[in-house]
Formats: C-alpha cells, sequence, structure tokens
C-alpha cells in the first residue's frame, strides 16, 4: 500500500471502526476517549487503546468542542515572542495548559496595537475558553469596549488594569534588590540606569525602584539612557553612556536584552566588566547565565506566575485584582562577586 493511500486509510477511520475493531459500542470508545463521563474496566480501557492506535483513529476535536460548548484551548498574546524573557513565559504556560488539558494558542503582536487588536478578535472568534495577554497598551484595558464573553487575565502588568485580572512582577523591588547589592557590596556610587521607551503615563517602576535606592543611600542619581528594550537599544543606550565625561561605575540595565547589548558596546570599548563598570540587569532569563560575565541579576519567577495566572483564568474570583510577585536576587560576575551563588 502507497504512504498516499495508507494516509487517506488513516483519515477514514471512525469511531464504529475503533469499536468494532475492539469488540465494544461506540459509547464505550467515547468513555475511553473522553475519560468518561462513565468508567470502563481497565481491560477494556486498554483494548480500545491498542484499537486507536493500531487503526490511527484521530477524534474529531473540533465536533466534540463544539458540542459541549468549549473548544478546550486558551489563547495568549504576546507584544515581542522573540524576546527570550517572553518565550520562556510562554513555555511555561502552555506547561501549565497542557497539564489542565487545554491546548495553547499563540499570537504574536510585535509592538502593533492594530495587529493586537486583529489577534484579539480572531482568538475570540475562535471560542477559545479564556485569554491570556500583553498588551501595548500598558496599563488600559484593551477590551474595554469588546466586553469579551470568556475571562481575561493581563500577564507581564506592572500596574492594576482597570476592570480586569492583572499580575506581574514587582519591578521596584527587583531594582532596588540589584542598585542596593552594588551599593552595599561593591561600593558602587555612581550607577547608570538603561531602560526603555515606556508606554504608559506612570514612571517605569524599575526606574523608580533605581531611584528611590540611590536616594535612600544620599547618592546621585546616575545618568540614564533611554532607548529599546532589544539588544539593539542596550548597545546604543551603551555607546551614549560611553560618549560621557564622566563614566559611571555601573549601569543597571532594565531587561536582559539591554544588558547583553551593553556588554558589547563595552568590550568594544576595551572595558572589562566588572573591574572597569559593573553591568547588572532585570529579568534573569537563560541568556543572562551565558553571557560574559555571566549577569547578576533580578529574575522573574515566570513559572509561579504562570501558574497564577491560568488559576486566575479558570477559577472564581473579583473582576478586578493585581498580584505583584517578588522577583529573585541572582548574584553572577557581572557584580564583581567572584563566584556565582
Amino acid at each position: 500500500m502507497s504512504n498516499q493511500v495508507a494516509r487517506e486509510v488513516k483519515s477514514a477511520v471512525t469511531r464504529s471502526d475503533v469499536a468494532r475493531h475492539a469488540g465494544v459500542s461506540t459509547a464505550v470508545v467515547s468513555y475511553v476517549v473522553n475519560n468518561g463521563p462513565r468508567p470502563v474496566a481497565p481491560s477494556t480501557a486498554t483494548r480500545v487503546r491498542n484499537a486507536i492506535q493500531e487503526l490511527g483513529y484521530r477524534p474529531n476535536t473540533g465536533a466534540r468542542a463544539l458540542r459541549r460548548g468549549v473548544s478546550d484551548a486558551i489563547g495568549l498574546i504576546l507584544v515581542d515572542i522573540s524576546n527570550p524573557f517572553f518565550a520562556e513565559y510562554a513555555v511555561e504556560i502552555e506547561t501549565v495548559a497542557h497539564q489542565d488539558g487545554q491546548a495553547l494558542i499563540l499570537g504574536n503582536s510585535l509592538g502593533q496595537a492594530e495587529l493586537e487588536r486583529e489577534l484579539v478578535d480572531d482568538l475570540l472568534g475562535r471560542r477559545v475558553d479564556g485569554l491570556l495577554m500583553t498588551s501595548v497598551y500598558a496599563d488600559a484595558d484593551p477590551l474595554a469596549d469588546l466586553r469579551p464573553d470568556v475571562p481575561v487575565v493581563m500577564i507581564d502588568a506592572a500596574h492594576p488594569v482597570p476592570g480586569r485580572r492583572s499580575l506581574g512582577s514587582d519591578h521596584a523591588q527587583g531594582a532596588a534588590m540589584l542598585v542596593q547589592h552594588l551599593i552595599d557590596v561593591h561600593q558602587r556610587s555612581s550607577i547608570a540606569l538603561v531602560v526603555g521607551h515606556g508606554q504608559s503615563p506612570k514612571p517605569d517602576r524599575r526606574e523608580d525602584g533605581w531611584k528611590r535606592t540611590l536616594m535612600a543611600a544620599g547618592l546621585p542619581l546616575g545618568p540614564i539612557a533611554r532607548n529599546a528594550y532589544t539588544r539593539e537599544g542596550g548597545y546604543a543606550a551603551g555607546q551614549e553612556l560611553l560618549a560621557l565625561d564622566q563614566l559611571p561605575q555601573a549601569i543597571f540595565a532594565s531587561s536582559d536584552q539591554q544588558a547583553i547589548g551593553v556588554l558589547r558596546a563595552l568590550h568594544e570599548h576595551g572595558l572589562e566588566v566588572p573591574s572597569d563598570i559593573a553591568v547588572v540587569s532585570y529579568d534573569g532569563t537563560a541568556e543572562s547565565e551565558f553571557a560574559w560575565p555571566p549577569l547578576t541579576v533580578a529574575r522573574q519567577q515566570v513559572a509561579a506566575m504562570a501558574a497564577a495566572a491560568m488559576k486566575m483564568l479558570t477559577e472564581p474570583g473579583p473582576d478586578e485584582v493585581h498580584r505583584l510577585f517578588p522577583p529573585e536576587l541572582v548574584i553572577r560576575r557581572s557584580c564583581g562577586c567572584g563566584q556565582p551563588r
């Protein structure tokens, strides 16, 4: 039999075929495939599963979802899936969704408001059971005029989103931990900030944490270089700081990607990290561990946030709630500590 014919035969296999092959009723096949609603004897269930495997039967999940009135899928919209932080977040969410028996449909808005709205419309049109999303609208509710009939949770939200359940990391706390470490352990008194161009009218919480920590220590605010939250943005910001008459003793980068760009700019300038300038960053993605030198970071609790986001999506609770997760300080070489801890 040719491969094409074999594929055609497999695609034509029905639940009735499986039932005949296993010597059971179609209802029993349904109970095994759907894990209920009635129990099936273990030996019978094994016989049905063997028949499914031998015949290559594939249940029609679309038709089953229509009958049950659910899609067994959730939507996830991210602003930039190429960012290692969002990629790791997506993996963790997919893991939790799979454990809950849900498929994940992913959309990448590329930071564009119009594309984000198209993705929202598409996912709601697919009747997803819930929607997790980051938004280019920052602290505003991007679905205010849609009134979706499915639960929605805003993730990576630094501030509460009116009318929505939301969660994110305590950026201010993470920034404060890093800056305080540079001050207390390494006696750095001039600490520059590399930060992105925020969409929100509110100040970036990482900038706020950096500022408050320096002021509390009686130190002057270091220079600020604003550029995109990308490697290219960090590289440009690093060059901007290197053009100053007085170089800072340390640099706090608001994302790992920015820090990678800063490291390249410093190396090209012939400066050693951390002996000439210390560098620390926010996020704590796997990329930070494999930079050279490995980056000291405030690591976001990605797995915990993914689990909490799914719980917010599926469990009853208030329509508006905001939860912050404290980052973890991870000490490596880039700050000046001799050995990773």
